[in-house]
């Protein structure tokens, strides 16, 4: 054998020998807990909107309802509120799987000390934004709390899925007049309140967003929704149509979805129809 063989085989004896003397893991050990009686276990909750923040106060914060899957009963409840969180921390800033991401800064969260006498699985349910109930989204998520072992820091973090999307041109219920000119105005938002917006972190140009005009349930127009950044919403004309088949109602819906998240959202008003303008009164 080679000099160089010989020093090869020595290198790894002396690892192998070292490996032999490291210390045990110590992932094993046991909780320095008592044996018997209910202890008590923090659980911290945190509600999220899917791909972007927090649901904090300006949305209304989000429920939350944690119950014993064996017996039915509820442990606790109660609501999410707070900031919705450091948006350069939770959307720019690249993390390792254990690192924290909400819970580096503030930000809402609900967290309750349930007293548990034993491993006992549980429901924690979750439903918000609470401020815009045509938008109130639920999700639920089941898991074991063992007695006395805290979850905390980001804790248990569940996403709600959807877009914060509302007509605000024309009001409801005003009316509209065959063959004017009418602009659709809406605006788009996360459901953690984040403006949807063309280049930024809730890119608009990633997601559709159009407009219909409907007659009871047939659809009579599909429209192109521009961003308007004076208003930050978006816009499209169209011409109320001058035949209704008899209703006397039109309906206009705004959609948003994005396909590479699964977030959607939808917001949809009824307006009476008037088939002509009614001419202005003349003063004496």
């Amino acid at each position: 054998m080679t000099r160089s063989v010989f020093v090869l085989v020595g290198l790894i004896s002396i690892l192998s020998l070292l490996a032999d003397l490291s210390p045990p893991a110590r992932s094993q050990v046991t909780p320095d807990l008592p044996l018997s009686g209910p202890q008590p276990t923090t659980v911290l909750v945190r509600v999220v909107a899917h791909g972007a923040m927090v649901l904090g106060r300006e949305v209304g914060g989000a429920r939350i309802t944690i119950t014993d899957v064996a017996t039915g009963r509820i442990l606790a409840t109660g609501l999410q509120q707070g900031e919705a969180g450091d948006q350069n921390q939770i959307m720019r800033t690249p993390h390792m799987m254990e690192e924290p991401i909400y819970s580096s800064r503030p930000s809402a969260a609900f967290t309750t000390t349930l007293q548990l006498q034993r491993p006992t699985m549980v429901e924690i349910l979750a439903e918000g934004p609470l401020s815009y109930p045509h938008a109130l989204q639920k999700t639920s998520q089941r898991l074991f709390l063992i007695p006395g072992q805290d979850l905390t820091h980001d804790g248990i973090v569940l996403h709600l899925y959807g877009y914060l999307v509302q007509i605000e041109k024309p009001k409801a219920r005003e009316p509209l007049i065959a063959k004017d000119d009418v602009k659709l105005r809406a605006s788009v938002r996360t459901l953690s309140g984040s403006l949807v917006r063309p280049h930024g972190d809730w890119d608009s140009r990633k997601i559709r967003i159009y407009g219909e005009v409907l007659i009871g349930d047939r659809i009579i127009e599909r429209l192109q929704m521009f961003y308007d950044e004076g208003s930050r919403t978006f816009e499209a004309p169209f011409f109320v149509p001058t035949s209704t088949g008899g209703s006397d109602r039109i309906t206009l819906r705004v959609i948003a979805t994005d396909l590479s998240t699964g977030n959607s959202g939808i917001d949809q008003a009824d307006y009476p129809m008037l088939s002509e303008r009614l001419p202005t009164k003349l003063t004496p």
